[in-house]
């Protein structure tokens, strides 16, 4: 801790160092946001929140639903109001949870402290009120600020379209206080953002203008320029768009964007969807950025699909506390997997795990090996049920043993690629991890139906610890 701040070990929310962090306590909950939008039922999106405690009678079961009070927001990512990078504030307090619903532009803040286990909504920020005062729409990714602000980037204009795309600035009573970035430095498509402040740097990505992605995914749209593939590096805190970095077809639709946790470090990843390729960017000695391939995917050649090859479209990735191992999901492909990157320029495959997608046995899909043999991957079930979608978000337990899966993207694009999550929803798995080694397997005790709900099948995407977790907390 930096002497001379006013600070004092565990003062505020998180923890001091990211090692640390591994040896907090045990998760006992998970907030998973669930989306009936898109659905065909109108129902309003919900907060489930889910019990991960093995000595608990009603482990693997969602013990409180939040609805929010209107229809049509697609709750989507979610965010905290305090985290590790106010962990020298004493004042601060991780106690509001933050979810941005991608369609509607609403903002939710839940109150998760006065009763962990049943949330409260504390305050709605409206669209208009953001739009008014920022022109900004389509909010995604919600990070806290040491400062006590929260930020968030928001993908485009009202009416969707990409140039209109920056970063939201909310106080810390989250009325909205304006944009992030300096005037004419917004990025020229908006999806996640990560910042190391001792290298006095943010960096975003960019999925592609709401106007195209709301509709489904089309091909076309990549080739009309709807759909990013550059890295944005900022000036941090300031804001000034310092470097573009063009990833070229190797980084097309460049999603989740993180740095190795210790802050020391200069160096990242990011998934880069379509081109299925984990995307290394790291600093050069005259102090500018570069990026690198660091894993590449393949696609599979199919039969009875849409295209004649298939992208495994890495869709979520995250990394463990102490930058040992990056995990990572193909949704359409349907594995997810381990890699050991204590050299991070050259990433070892350590585990994979088969949890759906387009060419499990029971799919008419085949995929089609170089000497013209058909194969489809063996999808275990689970408490009797089959696997259903692929694997798209991802959590990890604080000591990394423990790895969370949920299987919806966006409700458009679900429908388009896995139109049986719309008549049977979602589902969240639990993998064990093997940390020494290295290793994935399923954990046959733990399966949540989100295809159960008591409104009927819901799509389930994003999942937060009300502790803390491991992609959303930022050191300073």
């Amino acid at each position: 801790m930096v002497e001379g701040n006013g600070c004092c070990k565990l003062a505020g929310p998180g923890y001091d160092t990211p090692l640390e962090a591994m040896s907090g306590p045990r998760e006992v909950l998970i907030y998973v946001t669930c989306v009936y939008t898109g659905t065909g039922r109108e129902k309003p999106d919900f907060l489930a929140t889910v019990d991960v405690d093995p000595n608990s009678p009603t482990y693997s079961k969602v013990i409180h639903r939040l609805p929010v009070p209107y229809i049509g927001d697609e709750l989507h990512h979610s965010g905290w109001n305090a985290c590790s990078s106010c962990h020298g504030d004493p004042s601060a307090d991780r106690r509001f949870l933050i979810l941005p619903s991608l369609l509607s532009g609403r903002i939710y803040v839940v109150d998760t402290k006065t009763n962990p286990k049943a949330p409260s909504l504390h305050k709605v920020v409206q669209p208009d009120d953001i739009v008014k005062k920022t022109g900004l729409a389509y909010p995604h990714t919600s990070h806290c600020l040491a400062s006590g602000d929260v930020m968030v980037s928001c993908l485009g204009d009202k009416d969707g379209n990409a140039k209109g795309n920056g970063f939201l600035l909310l106080d810390s009573q989250f009325n909205v206080k304006g944009r992030w970035e300096k005037p004419g430095h917004s990025p020229s498509f908006g999806y996640d953002f990560w910042y190391q402040p001792r290298h006095k740097t943010m960096i975003s990505s960019s999925w592609g203008a709401p106007a195209a992605f709301t509709k489904g995914f089309n091909l076309q749209h990549v080739a009309d320029g709807l759909y990013g593939r550059h890295l944005f590096v900022y000036s941090w805190p300031d804001g000034e768009l310092k470097q573009t970095m063009d990833l070229g077809n190797t980084g097309l639709i460049p999603l989740e964007i993180r740095f190795l946790h210790d802050p020391s470090k200069d160096t990242g990843y990011v998934g880069c969807a379509l081109s299925s390729n984990m995307v290394r960017f790291f600093k050069t000695q005259d102090g500018s950025w570069n990026h690198e391939v660091a894993i590449s995917v393949q696609p599979l050649k199919v039969q009875n699909w849409i295209l004649p090859e298939m992208p495994g479209l890495i869709t979520d990735f995250l990394i463990s506390l102490d930058d040992r191992f990056l995990y990572f999901v193909n949704w359409l492909h349907g594995d997810v997997r381990q890699y050991n990157i204590e050299d991070p320029k050259n990433p070892v495959l350590a585990g994979q795990v088969w949890v759906g997608g387009l060419v499990q046995k029971r799919s008419p899909i085949v995929a089609v090996t170089e000497d013209g043999h058909t194969w489809q991957s063996n999808v275990p079930e689970i408490q009797g049920r089959s696997l259903r979608g692929g694997p798209q978000m991802i959590q990890l337990s604080l000591d990394g043993k423990r790895l969370y899966v949920t299987n919806s993207l966006f409700s458009t694009w679900d429908r388009q690629f896995y139109p049986e999550l719309m008549e049977k929803g979602s589902h969240m798995l639990q993998i064990d991890v093997d940390t020494e080694k290295g290793g994935l397997k399923i954990n046959p005790n733990f399966f949540v139906d989100f295809g159960a709900e008591p409104d009927g099948p819901s799509l389930a995407h994003e999942m937060r610890y009300p502790g803390g977790d491991c992609t959303s907390d930022i050191w300073i």
